[in-house]
This record gives structure tokens, sequence and C-alpha cells, in this order.
């Protein structure tokens, strides 16, 4: 059997409706939608949210809470992910987008003490926490603010 032979299983799909395509399809002239009104017209319907005028749900609810738009978003890293890494390898955040360990950084890197750290390293992040610095220093490494 190859890829080409495969077919869903018989009566597990069904054709596609193919509405305004004449009176005799018995989808045709109004093509499914009624006969008057917003919803029957092209472009017609209306905006998620929208109750007919009445004050919708997410106006009625009360709010809660703030959001800082000037917030720094720190991505962050703990020390036991930086194990993988070869003893003496110098770290920055552009080493770990190449490897993968990070998609992408935010704001800056910061480097967290979780974990246990076995490498000797040179770490260079825009910011550490007083437990990671013990740590890398603990195991020989060095640890730079950049």
């Amino acid at each position: 059997m190859r890829l080409h032979d495969l077919k869903p299983a018989e009566g597990s799909t069904k054709s596609k409706k193919r509405v305004g395509r004449g009176t005799g399809s018995g989808l045709g002239t109004t093509a499914g939608r009624g006969m008057n009104g917003q919803n029957s017209r092209s472009g017609g319907g209306v905006r998620p949210g929208f109750e007919g005028g009445q004050m919708p749900l997410f106006r009625r609810i009360p709010k809660r809470g703030f959001n800082n738009i000037f917030k720094k978003q720190w991505t962050v890293v703990n020390v036991d992910v930086l194990n993988e890494f070869e003893d003496g390898t110098e770290i920055t955040p552009e080493v770990l987008l190449q490897t993968g360990v990070l998609s992408k950084v935010n704001y800056g890197l910061k480097i967290l003490g979780d974990g246990e750290l076995n490498k000797k390293l040179t770490v260079k992040a825009n910011k550490f926490t007083q437990s990671a610095i013990s740590k890398i220093e603990a195991a020989g490494g060095k640890a730079e603010v950049i």
C-alpha cells in the first residue's frame, strides 16, 4: 500500500454544499440565507460581541486589575538548563537562541538560580539573581552583566 492508495472510509466524507446554483439543487435563489434581513445581504452580519444594540456582555461585567504597558518582559533561564553546554563555553543570549534553548529574547535575558550547575561556564546576561551568581561561581564559572 502506498500513500496514493489511501482513501477515507466509506461514508465518512460528505460533498460540500454548493449554494446558489439553481432552484433544482434545493439551495438556489436565497442560497440558504432566508428571505430578508441583515444576514441575507452580501457583506451583512454583525461584529463579534454585538447584541443588537443591547449593552454587550464584555461591557456589562465589572473590570478588575491593571495592565502596565511599560512593563519590561524579561526572558528567564534557570541555571540547570545551562548544564547541556560544554565546560568553558561562553554563554550569551545569541548562543541560547542558536542552540534552540530560547525561541526569542524579549526585553533582555535574566538568569535565575533554580536547579544545580555542574559545568564551568562564562555566562553573559542582562540580569542575574543572587542565587544564580553564587551557583555559577561555585561551579568555577563567571557571571558577567552585559
